[in-house]
C-alpha cells in the first residue's frame, strides 16, 4: 500500500476527509518552498500537491499561471522540484506529496529516467493534466511498481466510458475538477458535485477529491461533506501574493488551520 493509499484509508478510518492544498514550486521563491510544505502540514494538511512550474499551464487560470512564470524566471524546473521533495523527506516522512503538472518536462527527461529520480526523492504520486488514461498504461503501471500512484482528473463532462477507462489504471485518489473551467474560476454548484459523485464511485474503487473553485472554510466544508478530499490551491497562492515574503510561511499555515478547521467541524 502506498504512502498516500495509507493515508486515505487511515482518514477515512476515522471518518475523517482529506485536506490536501496545492502549491507552485518555486514560488514566490524557491527559498520557501520546503518552509512553506512543512507549514501546510503543521495547518493540517494530509497530502500536498506540488506543482511543478511549466511554460503553458493549459489547464490552470491567470493565478496559478503567475506562479509557475515567477518560478521559473527564478530557475526552477523538475529537476529542482525533485531536490525540494527530497529536501522535505530529511524531516518528514509521512506526509504523502503528490507532483502536479505536465507532460512536457518529464517527456524531456524521459519517463524511466524520472520515475527513478521520483523514488529517489520521495514523490509518492504524480498528476500529469495531459497524459490522458488510454495513453499511459504502461506509465501507471511502472509507478505503481515503485510503490507511486497515478492520479487523474475527471471533469463535469466525462462520460462513463472515460470514467471507467480511468478506473482501470487510476491509484491513490482520483481528482474531480468541479467545474468547467480552468483552476480558480467560476463558482462551485454543490448540488452538481453531490450528483456527480456517485457516478465516479461506480467505477472508480479509490478516493474521491474534489477541487477547482474551493476558496474558503464554507466552500471546503460543503464539498468535504461529499467528497474523500478537498483539494484548494489558486486561493492558497493568492495569500502568497497577498503577504510579504517573511511573512508566507506563517500566512500559509493560518490559512490551512482555518481551512482544516471548517472540513472537521
Amino acid at each position: 500500500m502506498s504512502r498516500i493509499q495509507s493515508c486515505l484509508a487511515a482518514l477515512a478510518a476515522n471518518q475523517k476527509k482529506g485536506l490536501i492544498p496545492f502549491i507552485t514550486a518555486g514560488d514566490p521563491d524557491p527559498s520557501l518552498t520546503v518552509p512553506l510544505m512543512h507549514a501546510l502540514v503543521a495547518g493540517g494538511a494530509d497530502i500536498i500537491e506540488l506543482g511543478v512550474p511549466f511554460s503553458d499551464p493549459m489547464a490552470d487560470g491567470p493565478v496559478i499561471q503567475r506562479a509557475s512564470e515567477r518560478a521559473l524566471l527564478k530557475g526552477v524546473g523538475l529537476r529542482q522540484v525533485l531536490a525540494m521533495v527530497l529536501e522535505f523527506r530529511q524531516t518528514n516522512q509521512n506526509t504523502p506529496v503528490v507532483l502536479m503538472g505536465y507532460a512536457n518536462p518529464i517527456e524531456r527527461m524521459g519517463q524511466g529516467e524520472f520515475i527513478v529520480a521520483a523514488v529517489n526523492a520521495g514523490v509518492d504520486g504524480v498528476l500529469v493534466v495531459d497524459y490522458p488514461p488510454e495513453e499511459c498504461e504502461d506509465f501507471a503501471a511502472q509507478m505503481q511498481a515503485q510503490g507511486m500512484d497515478t492520479i487523474f482528473l475527471l471533469a463535469p463532462t466525462s462520460t462513463d466510458e472515460r470514467i471507467a477507462q480511468v478506473g482501470k489504471i487510476a491509484s491513490g485518489y482520483v481528482y474531480y475538477v468541479s467545474l468547467k473551467g480552468v483552476t480558480g474560476s467560476g463558482a462551485l454548484d454543490l448540488d452538481a458535485v453531490a450528483a456527480m459523485i456517485p457516478r465516479i464511485k461506480k467505477h472508480v474503487k479509490v478516493p474521491v477529491g474534489v477541487g477547482f473553485g474551493i476558496r474558503d472554510g464554507a466552500t471546503a466544508k460543503a464539498i468535504s461533506s461529499v467528497s474523500d478530499a478537498v483539494v484548494i490551491g489558486s486561493r492558497i497562492i493568492q495569500e502568497l501574493e497577498n503577504t510579504s515574503q517573511d511573512n508566507a510561511v506563517e500566512a500559509v499555515q493560518t490559512f490551512i488551520a482555518g481551512i482544516r478547521v471548517a472540513i472537521d467541524s
